[in-house]
């Protein structure tokens, strides 16, 4: 699910969007977005979750200290984000998809250590859409990244969230109800694992879920939890980014229960119709919404830095 960390620095809306630009690198590094896309390209083809783990890895580090490649930072204490329990869900491969592209980026010598981890993560979440099937979109460049990664300040949404609280984080960062509905539709690929679901098939079937999905569900999901097991967020197109999250909503087949919520109250229903019967429709969301979150507390070079190793501040 989308994370998002409430703080005192939302005060500072809007967050210095300004400072992005689509051709930000066209003097600086003109072969950038082939050389991310490239790399993405390789990493989808040995690894059929790149794709979602990398938009995934996108938006929990949006929604932490903004968009700044903090969640990459490794701190030698431990003591950082993606070591947060709410983050050990972030898969490998959205890491390896960033570092694999950083790498090809820096051995064009117009490039080397002048794009930062933050726009090629941006990149590599753009081109993984594009790739599995789902629109293309001009993606806004020019942040830096942070220097900074602390585990206490990842304060992440639960999918038994209600819709309330989940709009409140997200109007916090300025997304509106429509983009909260179109963000959710990046669950029309990628999994969860049977943890996220096992209260709603156990003691008993959560009422808002179909029976007969409920019964699949627990053939891969036992009441004696097994934590590697997984099931897909979209089992009807697990692996292209197209609207069928959507319909599966209107069948009560949302896997989460912060999934099914955005159906079954009337405040999103409508646009949860409207995404399922116009895949168009749900695509410009998608991207509106994809733009308006890279914006969140944008970098400058006064507060970060472009890292030469993602992992770590220079």
């Amino acid at each position: 699910m989308i994370q998002i960390i409430l703080s005192v620095v939302l005060v500072l809306y809007p967050y210095r969007a300004a400072s992005l630009s689509t051709n930000y690198y066209a003097n600086i590094c003109p072969n950038l977005e082939n050389l991310v896309r490239g790399a993405v390209q390789q990493q989808m083809a040995q690894s059929p979750i790149t794709a979602p783990a990398s938009l995934r890895l996108f938006f929990h580090d949006c929604f932490v200290n903004g968009c700044d490649a903090s969640v990459m930072i490794i701190n030698p204490n431990g003591d950082d984000e993606w070591r947060h329990p709410d983050d050990f869900t972030l898969k490998p491969d959205g890491f390896f998809t960033v570092l694999r592209a950083k790498a090809a980026v820096d051995a064009d010598p117009r490039c080397t250590n002048k794009v930062s981890c933050a726009d090629i993560l941006a990149l590599a979440a753009r081109d993984s859409v594009f790739l599995s099937g789902g629109p293309y979109w001009p993606v806004e460049l020019g942040r830096y990244d942070g220097k900074v990664s602390t585990r206490n300040n990842v304060v992440l949404p639960h999918p038994d969230y209600s819709l309330d609280k989940l709009y409140q984080m997200f109007s916090a960062f300025g997304l509106d109800q429509t983009d909260l509905v179109a963000l959710s539709g990046g669950h029309t690929f990628g999994a969860a694992s049977c943890a996220f679901i096992n209260n709603r098939l156990y003691p008993t079937t959560d009422q808002t879920m179909n029976p007969q999905f409920a019964n699949q569900l627990r053939g891969t999901c036992p009441a004696a939890l097994n934590p590697n097991n997984f099931v897909f967020l979209d089992a009807t197109t697990f692996a292209a980014f197209d609207n069928a999250y959507y319909k599966n909503l209107q069948q009560g087949k949302g896997l989460l229960a912060s999934d099914q919520i955005l159906y079954n109250d009337l405040r999103t229903q409508g646009t949860v119709n409207m995404f399922a019967s116009n895949q168009g429709a749900f695509f410009q969301a998608f991207t509106n919404a994809m733009t308006k979150l890279g914006r969140i507390q944008v970098k400058t070079a006064l507060h970060g830095e472009i890292r030469r190793d993602c992992r770590l501040p220079n």
